[in-house]
């Protein structure tokens, strides 16, 4: 301790409530007071006031806390300091302990001044003052100087302390590097083939845009609200810091922050938003660091891209179109005002939760701008003078194609990988908008009519035709349907309660619009003890949570001919996100609109043609298969194919798939897109084996595209988040399944169903069509596929627990109807066009309509029929005898 500018170091113990000895003081006042004694090694008797501070340096400089010497000369570091290893954290610490040294050498300096100024004034004042005057003087003198060394330890002690907490929570960090090639989820958007919005995937509905992107008024008004001096500091507002931290003492709680845009953007980026010391302490070292790695500008952009703006929308883009309809590019001063001033509180200052509070909010930060410099006074008034225009809200209606979402997704995830969860990308489906509309139009109005012909319509009353109520215990976890009886409706709920066995749940009749379209209170709506059919949301009887389903399903997908794009696909009457896609997912019985495609590949292989007589006798196929005769009446059996396939006669399909082999047309059935497993035996015929609508619209889809096959498309094209176009998922190629002219044939076939078969409805259309119906066994699945020169759709109705639709509820009656409407509706803006025939391979004669063969010259009755070229009765149809049917004649 440097003790020669205060004076001998007996002064240090000669109060006597320290322990000295006050006859020491009595004997040091009478030593002549120009004289300093200094006790040390190196000087133990008087010295004149400079030699003796000359002599004292050797001592001072031994002393670890000692000022450096005059002239400003530091002591040296150790020789080893450059040879450790760097420490992370360790600079800032170093950095720190420096200053600490500074500010206590100065410190020191100053209380070395004091006491040499006191010492130049104490010998006259020895002179004249008394001698307990003197006493107290050096007492003040002692205690003047512990209270600067305590003060001095206790900045230094501060000061190292805080180097530790810095290089202690600075280890671990979050590299700020990383912020360079952040990007944070976004929207990924699925449009239609015009670019109308299907719909949205996302974790946060966000859209990133460049800060080129976003205009003037928009930053100045985010840095007026947020942080003004943003362009100035260096990521921290130490001012901010220290008022903040007064109120928040004040107030006992943390009512104000003094976080900048830099330290926002930490928070919210790399931090978690969690209010503890440690992260405070965290995003401070940070705030440093950003700003050493990016510009001020990538600072506010990430700022600009992240903050939340309420109602799920994140970013100024995703802001400025929820709020007033349109890009931020596009948004004026009084608007960016008012986004501006959400950020501070977006559930309490939303125009569309309190407008007056989001007016007050906005005047404020137009108020910021004029008095901040950002904007002239003349700007803010015009903008203050601006009413708050919001968009529209957002029709929180059913998507207009839920279904593709799925279907889009798997598709993303083929392209780029687990990134597509990332968002960002903009696809752009196949669906036409318009068909899409149509499509979902025509599939709930024929499940309407059918609920109006079954009395699935609302007021549900009993009747002796109810069936029994389900007796015993719901099973858990399974998504059966069962049939519960009513047993209390409140209007004040809008709910009903149903018995299920042992369990009972409730009915939400909002959700029942289907068969509530007056819109009937409870009481109304169903008698009690009324038998209805229901199922547990969730397959969870515990949860006593019912949904009424009383009618039938239905699916539709349509395909555009030449390319096998998806124009239109719905999988329930109801458009929700999530729910089962019945057009892809549910695999149903086909039917008789399987026969085409057995009768194709007798056509393709020449075994058999359009005149083939078949048999539809159930005899012929002896004990191993009989199925009876659906749709024909007795003594009408068709003979020739055309015949049959028009009429579904069901023993013809089964016997011409004898001869063929089952197998051959199994195989066959997969050449034309097919691929649900089938069985090879005779029932495939009667479409036994369950197959999806889209499979079956693809099949039908290689007649009408002239025998090429080509796998549904549904995504035209993938965007990334920088706009660059991504490369799509390999598909399979276009190939070749069977000749123009066979599938020609095959057209002119499907054409007889609607002229003269069961499909005579489809005659009321303004185009052509083609197609089969379909209906399995005790109508559990109603079929009609069918295509034009320009769209083959197909549509299935059935209950999802396999429940038959009941007594008259065939394809041509419960599907045909959703066919016709939407083709009709598709085709309007559609020039009339028939079906042509390749100008190759196909040949015209007139056969006898009782035996196929060639007629005879005059013959009344004769028929024109078509055939491929090389497959053409040669032999003319003989005069039968008295009373002998003519026989049978195989082409092949």
């Amino acid at each position: 301790m440097d003790m020669d500018r205060f004076g001998r170091r007996d002064d240090l113990v000669s109060d006597p409530h320290v322990g000295a000895d006050p006859r020491r003081d009595d004997a040091e006042v009478k030593e002549p007071v120009t004289q300093l004694w200094v006790r040390s090694p190196q000087a133990t008797t008087p010295a004149i006031p400079d030699e003796r501070a000359r002599k004292a340096e050797p001592e001072r400089a031994t002393l670890p806390w000692s000022p450096p010497p005059a002239g400003g000369a530091a002591r040296p570091a150790p020789a080893d300091a450059s040879a450790q290893p760097p420490v992370p954290g360790a600079l800032p610490a170093r950095r720190l302990a420096r200053a600490t040294g500074r500010i206590a050498s100065a410190l020191r300096a100053l209380a070395s001044a004091l006491g040499r100024a006191v010492a130049a004034r104490r010998p006259a004042e020895q002179a004249h003052q008394p001698r307990r005057k003197v006493q107290w003087r050096r007492r003040l003198r002692r205690w003047a100087w512990r209270i600067v060394m305590a003060a001095s330890t206790l900045l230094g002690l501060g000061l190292l302390a805080f180097a530790v907490l810095i290089w202690y929570y600075g280890q671990d960090l979050p590299r700020t590097s990383e912020l360079k090639g952040y990007h944070p989820p976004e929207v990924t958007r699925i449009l239609a083939r015009d670019g109308t919005p299907l719909a949205e995937l996302f974790v946060e509905r966000r859209t990133v845009v460049p800060i080129s992107a976003v205009p003037k008024s928009m930053k100045l008004a985010v840095l007026a609200a947020e942080d003004a001096n943003f362009y100035k500091h260096e990521g921290l507002n130490y001012v901010g810091i220290l008022r903040a931290l007064l109120v928040n003492v004040r107030s006992a709680q943390a009512r104000q922050g003094g976080s900048t845009i830099t330290q926002q953007v930490i928070k919210n980026v790399l931090l978690t938003p969690e209010r503890t010391f440690a992260r405070k302490i965290r995003e401070l070292i940070l705030a440093r660091r950003i700003e050493q790695e990016l510009t001020k500008d990538e600072i506010l952009e990430l700022y600009l891209n992240h903050i939340y703006f309420g109602h799920g929308r994140y970013g100024v883009e995703e802001a400025a179109r929820y709020y007033f309809g349109k890009s931020v590019r596009d948004v004026q001063l009084a608007e960016a005002a008012l986004l501006a001033g959400l950020v501070k509180g977006p559930s309490v200052y939303s125009p569309r939760v309190d407008l007056a509070r989001a007016e007050e909010r906005r005047s404020y930060v137009l108020q910021q701008l004029g008095d901040k410099g950002f904007a002239s006074r003349a700007e803010v008034e015009a903008a203050a003078r601006q009413k708050i225009v919001l968009a529209p809200p957002p029709e929180h209606a059913a998507e207009l194609a839920p279904e593709v979402v799925a279907e889009v997704e798997r598709a993303l995830v083929a392209a780029v990988g687990p990134q597509a969860n990332r968002g960002g990308y903009t696809v752009t489906t196949t669906i036409d908008p318009k068909l899409q509309m149509a499509a979902r139009a025509a599939v709930r109005g024929n499940l309407d009519a059918y609920a109006a012909r079954r009395g699935l319509i609302a007021p549900l009353k009993r009747g002796k035709g109810d069936p029994a109520p389900f007796e015993g215990t719901p099973t858990q976890g399974s998504e059966r349907v069962y049939h519960g009886v009513v047993t209390k409706a409140d209007d004040a709920a809008g709910t009903l309660t149903v018995r299920v066995g042992t369990a009972q749940g409730v009915v939400k009749l909002e959700k029942a619009a289907r068969y509530n379209p007056r819109k009937l209170p409870p009481s109304q709506f169903a008698e009690i003890g009324k038998v209805v059919r229901v199922t547990f949301a969730g397959g969870d009887p515990r949860g006593g949570r019912l949904e009424l389903a009383l009618g039938p399903q239905s699916a539709l997908v349509a395909l555009d001919v030449r390319t096998a794009e998806v124009l239109a696909v719905v999988g329930s009457y109801d458009a929700v996100r999530g729910a089962l896609n019945r057009a892809r997912s549910a695999r149903r019985q086909p039917a008789s609109t399987f026969k085409p495609i057995v009768y194709s590949y007798g056509i393709q292989t020449r075994a058999f043609t359009a005149a083939s007589i078949l048999e539809t006798n159930p005899a012929a196929l002896g004990g191993k298969y009989r199925p009876d005769n659906y749709d024909e009446s007795d003594g009408q059996a068709p003979r020739r194919l055309r015949e049959a396939l028009a009429q579904s006669v069901n023993v013809a399909a089964v016997w011409t798939l004898e001869q063929l082999g089952p197998a051959k047309v199994a195989e066959w059935a997969r050449s034309l897109g097919i691929t649900s497993k089938l069985g090879a035996d005779l029932s495939l015929a009667l479409g036994a084996y369950e197959v999806t609508p889209f499979e079956m619209v693809a099949a039908f889809n290689v007649f009408a595209a002239g025998g090429t096959y080509r796998d549904p498309a549904l995504v035209r094209s993938i965007t990334g988040p920088g706009g660059q176009p991504l490369p799509l998922p390999n598909a399979a190629p276009a190939r070749r399944v069977m000749g123009e002219a066979e599938a020609y044939i095959m057209t002119s076939l499907l054409r007889s169903v609607v002229e003269s078969g069961t499909a005579k409805r489809a005659r009321s259309m303004s185009t052509p069509v083609a197609g089969k119906t379909g209906t399995s066994n005790a109508a559990k699945d109603a079929w009609f596929v069918g295509y034009s020169t320009d769209i083959a759709c197909a549509v299935w109705t059935g209950y999802d627990d396999a429940s038959p639709l009941g007594p008259g509820e065939t394809g041509g009656a419960t599907s045909l109807p959703a066919f016709i409407a939407f083709m009709q509706d598709a085709h309007k803006a559609r020039p009339r066009a028939d079906f042509a025939a390749p100008p190759d391979g196909l040949v015209r004669v007139l056969i006898d309509a009782a035996t196929g063969r060639l007629a005879l010259p005059g013959a009344a009755g004769a028929l024109e029929e078509v055939f491929l070229a090389g497959t053409e009765p040669t032999a003319y149809a003989e005069l039968p005898s008295s009373g002998e049917a003519p026989g049978i004649m195989w082409p092949f």
